[in-house]
């Protein structure tokens, strides 16, 4: 094809003018950059290149145009007079991506429908059949964007993001990995193409699972970051030209050839062994192996590579948005500064993070930051020339208390070891390998300790949660005797130091309200009744899987053979699973948050739960419900579990458990079929259901809080409530 079409690469924010400057490199016409991303234009071919060799865009659309979106009627007939036959078999496969709304289309997934419809409308009165739907592998993906009264059109060209290469082992990553993107966006703003071209080295000390290095040595060996890509958007398109793609392959696969016989040195470590093997793992499905060096050492003992007089150190320190505590992030900020002038000396360094604070502890001033966007949350990365910590006077690193345990110390160790016996022995008996052994039991020691259990190699982890100490107790008072729990948890309940992971649990503002904890990525397999569930120990405030819904989701499995189940506020999904696990004939988990979903597949497919039956949905529950009634969708059992509050920016409007439940349940219970059954659960300390109100509404409601509450969570009153709700 030679015709000259219209392209949009969308990126991360903050990427937008260093993508336009990489599509310019790559010879590709009429780059004009947008907010989120970079318009373009030519013959397919050069969406081609974009799409093999682009580091920084996050998918390439070819444009179809617009049409009229001021009414549902006028999108479906805008959609049903586009040549879709010139696109996709009749017999193929469409997914259709919707986002953006107005007055009249204010649901993305009616939208997707409505489009959906139409295409396939045309095919079926034209050539009697219509394509089917595939949103995971379709051949033809379709992007609409509803922007005030009209609705622009694409063809998604990608296939998955192209952040995905292609070298990550599924299954085996740490959890929310370092985005390829986020982490060519931080090498292009270091210079490091530069750098690379003069013979200098990279050094990544935290390297987590090795991508910073991976994307270092794509850059320095002249890789096409898409060369290991197996599967694209378009190779079930009726444009694609095979020949022109496989022009770009050859090429690429020679200049990958040339460059790999001259790498500069580079260097990737961790203290972390399991990320190590990781990023080792990571490095050799690149290509890599040869040409990276992994080692497993802590941040204070990298150094750089022999001969290498000049490079860039560069690294994703850990934000620390929650630990309680941050003097340890504190201290490795001040290490790396250290490491830049004891052994980086004539080396750059850039860092990434979202914590200016921390960032202050490396005491240098950045030659220049450049604002990127990790999601939603700011992320600058600072630049700092060699010499830039020659003047800098270290702090000393405070040393660590040595905490003698007082009266309240001592009772908590004795209460811990009481409780550890206690619910341990009950545990072994039910066969509970994650469980709650204290829950604020004591004034002075205002925590929640659970046990997880891994379920391939039988090692503990510790899981201490700190409810806020009270605004009158002494900060440095209340950190020492966290210190002291840590210490207790670890010796009582037969843990190493190192799988003891504490964290605050206090009500957040703004922006860091569900924001993570750490980024240390440490995540275990666990068993529960039989099943397997991804747990993350270091990230998050919880861990992915809430104990004391243990037996709310049994009772789920016994009661969902054969039935229609619907999941809301799904969360990670463990409710999805048991459903599946009992017998389900299919499930629907809907949540806001891609991440929590993707996790959710995760758990799916650890207990062999797959296939077009098990559908994911990313929505806004509230808007997805009304959605869900207009299409007549019916369910005999839903779990519904929302939070007690949240503020989520890609929601209309806040959420309060208290104020909302009400719409929430009568909501739920219209898609209830004939004696179906709705499972609500509240977890708000002091929450108050309007029976009144749900019984106006037609509803019979029953308390089952006493069955769901299990037996490690019984002396902790209003862990959750919990009802049965049919239609009367």
């Amino acid at each position: 094809m030679t015709q000259r079409l219209s392209f949009f690469a969308p990126c991360p924010r903050g990427v937008e003018g260093l993508l336009a400057d990489e599509l310019r490199r790559l010879r590709l016409h009429g780059v004009r950059p947008q907010r989120g991303g970079v318009l373009f234009a030519g013959p397919i071919a050069e969406a081609y290149r974009a799409l093999l060799w682009s580091r920084l865009a996050s998918r390439v659309l070819m444009s179809l145009g617009e049409v009229g979106a001021e009414t549902a009627d006028a999108l479906y007939d805008g959609i049903r007079a586009i040549a879709w036959e010139d696109h996709v078999r009749p017999d193929g496969t469409i997914a259709v991506d919707a986002s953006g709304v107005n007055e009249a289309l204010r649901n993305t997934q009616f939208t997707a429908v409505r489009v959906k419809d139409a295409i396939a409308d045309r095919f079926r009165d034209r050539a009697g059949v219509r394509p089917s739907v595939d949103t995971g592998n379709p051949d033809v993906r379709v992007n609409v964007v509803v922007v005030g009264k009209k609705a622009k059109l694409a063809i998604d060209l990608s296939g998955e993001p192209l952040h995905r290469r292609g070298y990550r082992r599924p299954g085996t990553q740490v959890v929310a990995p370092m985005k390829e993107t986020l982490a060519a966006a931080l090498l292009e703003v270091a210079g490091w193409r530069e750098i690379a071209e003069k013979g200098g080295a990279f050094c990544d000390p935290l390297c987590g699972s090795g991508t910073l290095a991976i994307e270092a040595a794509m850059v320095a060996t002249d890789t096409a970051p898409g060369i290991l890509r197996s599967a694209w958007g378009f190779d079930g398109w009726l444009g694609h030209d095979e020949a022109a793609w496989t022009a770009l392959l050859d090429d690429a696969d020679q200049r990958c050839e040339v460059g790999r016989g001259s790498a500069p040195p580079i260097l990737a470590s961790d203290s972390d062994k399991t990320a190590v093997d990781i990023a080792r793992d990571c490095v050799a499905r690149a290509g890599f192996a040869s040409a990276i060096t992994l080692q497993c050492v802590p941040l204070a003992e990298a150094a750089a590579p022999d001969g290498a007089a000049t490079g860039l150190l560069a690294c994703n320190p850990p934000y620390g948005e929650r630990l309680s505590d941050r003097a340890e992030l504190a201290g490795l900020y001040r290490e790396l500064s250290s490491a830049m002038r004891e052994r980086f000396e004539g080396w750059e360094l850039a860092v990434i993070t979202s914590d200016e604070a921390l960032a202050d502890g490396l005491g240098m001033k950045p030659a220049r930051v450049h604002e990127l966007y990790n999601g939603r949350i700011l992320a600058p990365v600072s630049v700092f020339e060699p010499g830039a910590a020659d003047s800098v006077q270290i702090a000393a690193e405070p040393a660590i208390p040595d905490v003698a345990p007082d009266a309240a110390a001592e009772a908590f160790q004795n209460r811990l070891r009481k409780m550890a016996k206690h619910v341990g022995t009950w545990a072994r008996r039910a066969d509970v390998s994650c469980y709650r052994v204290y829950d604020a039991d004591l004034p002075d020691y205002n925590v929640a300790v659970d046990v997880y259990t891994d379920a391939d190699t039988g090692t503990r982890f510790v899981h201490v949660a700190e409810y806020a100490p009270p605004p009158g107790i002494d900060p440095r008072r209340a950190s020492e005797r966290m210190e002291w729990a840590r210490s207790a948890a670890a010796s009582v309940l037969e843990a190493t130091p190192d799988n003891v992971f504490v964290k605050r649990r206090e009500r957040q503002r703004g922006a860091s309200q569900y924001g993570r904890v750490s980024r240390s990525g440490v995540t275990v397999t666990v068993a529960e009744n039989g099943l397997r569930f991804e747990v993350n120990l270091s990230d998050y405030l919880d861990t992915g899987l809430f104990l004391d819904h243990r037996d709310t989701r049994a009772w789920l499995r016994d009661h969902a053979a054969g039935t229609r189940f619907l999941n809301l506020f799904a969360y990670t999904g463990t409710a999805t699973v048991y459903a599946a696990a009992g017998g389900a004939a299919s499930t629907t988990t809907v949540d806001l948050s891609a991440t929590y979903l993707d996790w959710a597949q995760r758990n799916m497919a650890l207990n062999g739960a797959s296939g077009p039956q098990h559908r994911c949905e990313q929505a806004d529950v509230m808007q997805w419900l009304e959605s869900a009634r207009r299409l007549g969708n019916r369910y005999e059992l839903v779990f519904c579990d929302p939070p007690t509050f949240s503020n989520s920016k890609r929601m209309q409007e806040t959420w309060d458990v208290q104020r909302d439940h009400v719409a929430l349940i009568t909501a739920s219970a219209r898609l209830l079929a004939d004696e179906g059954t709705l499972v609500f659960s509240c977890n708000r300390r002091k929450f108050e259901l309007d029976a009144e109100a749900l019984a106006a509404a037609g509803l019979e409601v029953k308390d089952i809080t006493k069955r769901t509450i299990p037996k490690d969570f019984e002396r902790t009153p209003g862990v959750h409530s919990c009802w049965t709700v049919r239609r009367s």
